[in-house]
């Protein structure tokens, strides 16, 4: 074992970078699948070229129409991303760079720039193998998923047996639920709950009766929704009523926490489709306002917004039955995810966990974990170096100990 001495910065840096390196990750929020979900598993280069993030950006240097690329068949759609980001201007955008970090990891020559020669290998891989080595190569343990019984394709999956990949873990996704009562509702009174428009105690009660059943049927290890920058509560609204009334009952009676992640608007932009969301600012107030009237259930939170960021971690020092978890969407920028951390770090200690994948497509767990190992394995060196100067010297075992917590220990310790 290093010995540390006051000062050695250096020796500091290289037990800090050997933890997070082989540190197993529990990612706690990810929209990948097992590839039993064959339909629904997203991955290789067509897939990983036609990731929203990218299609945004490549529709900022074309003319083209909108309707006329989602027409193209999404070969198309990949060459014409690839051409316009990767051969006609430098890819220097975090997107950009992931998919050449996930090709180079894979053992692929980026410098050829050979988008047939990337396709024949992924056309070569079985899929089955593929995942295996996809989570041997970002060192991934398990994933969270997100699972919505209101996704008529996925819904299919659940029907017909329950997915046996134990590194794939579920979630219970609300969105359907909470945000579009409307449609939810027809599609619960064909799966046998007596519901209604009205929230009233029978619609209540059935309500409840379809959370318990799925969350045993899928084995969720949590429930989870998106909300708007709009969000606000208590209010009178459907979706107010069937959190009060339902969700956060059911969450306290299962112990299952309930997951927040706030701050989307939702297609600002339709035209671009899923690309097409974007930011805004929440109130704070509410998460403080949950946090303090239901001290009972546990809230998992992440927002969208930078400017929230100050503002949660305060709350979370207050309140011991919330978890700040992860850089979600438009902060998982490296710049942002290290300013995020260190604050994290100074405000919170070790009781947060730093980061998930957010992945759509399989192959992204290798290069969002990769780039984020390391952002985070800096601020954490900066961190010892710092303890160090007092006097303090962290072990190897200490650090491991840290590293371990960050990467999923914490998680697992808050869901129970």
């Amino acid at each position: 074992m290093a010995e540390l001495r006051p000062g050695d910065s250096t020796t500091i840096r290289d037990l800090v970078w050997k933890a997070v390196d082989e540190v197993q990750i529990t990612d706690i929020h990810t929209h990948i699948y097992p590839h039993t979900f064959d339909g629904l598993l997203l991955w290789g280069i067509d897939d990983l070229l036609t990731y929203h993030y990218l299609i945004a950006e490549t529709m900022r240097y074309l003319e083209m129409g909108y309707e006329h690329f989602w027409a193209l068949p999404k070969r198309a759609q990949a060459e014409l991303v690839w051409r316009t980001l990767f051969i006609e201007r430098s890819p220097v955008s975090e997107a950009c760079r992931g998919v050449l970090t996930t090709l180079e990891k894979l053992g692929l020559d980026v410098s050829k720039r050979d988008l047939e020669a990337y396709r024949r290998f992924f056309a070569e891989q079985k899929v089955d193998e593929y995942v295996d080595k996809v989570f041997e190569l970002s060192r991934v343990k398990t994933v969270v998923m997100t699972n919505d019984p209101f996704d008529d394709a996925e819904l299919g999956y659940w029907s017909k047996s329950r997915q046996q990949d134990e590194r794939f873990r579920a979630a219970l996704r609300l969105d359907a639920l909470l945000n579009s009562w409307h449609t939810a509702v027809p599609k619960l009174q064909e799966w046998g709950y007596n519901v209604g428009f009205d929230i009233n105690s029978q619609t209540v009660s059935e309500v409840r009766r379809f959370l318990v059943e799925w969350l045993n049927q899928i084995n969720a290890v949590y429930m989870a929704v998106s909300l708007p920058p709009s969000f606000a509560f208590p209010e009178g609204s459907t979706r107010g009523q069937l959190i009060s009334e339902c969700v956060l009952p059911t969450a306290r009676e299962t112990c299952k926490p309930f997951a927040m992640m706030i701050g989307v608007k939702k297609l600002t932009n339709p035209a671009l489709r899923l690309a097409g969301d974007s930011v805004g600012k929440a109130n704070i107030d509410v998460v403080e306002y949950l946090c303090a009237n239901y001290p009972d259930v546990k809230f998992l939170v992440t927002m969208l917004s930078r400017e929230n960021q100050h503002e949660l971690c305060v709350v979370a020092r207050k309140f011991r039955n919330l978890h700040v978890f992860g850089c979600w969407w438009f902060l998982n920028n490296p710049s942002l995810v290290d300013e995020i951390t260190r604050m994290r770090l100074e405000l919170l200690g070790l009781s947060m966990t730093p980061q998930h994948s957010d992945a759509r497509v399989l192959d992204q767990l290798i290069y969002k974990w990769a780039h984020s190992r390391r952002i985070i394995a800096d601020v954490l060196t900066d961190k010892y170096v710092d303890l160090a100067a007092t006097g303090w010297l962290p072990t190897e075992q200490e650090i491991r100990r840290d590293v371990a917590a960050l990467f999923g220990e914490n998680f697992w310790r808050f869901v129970g």
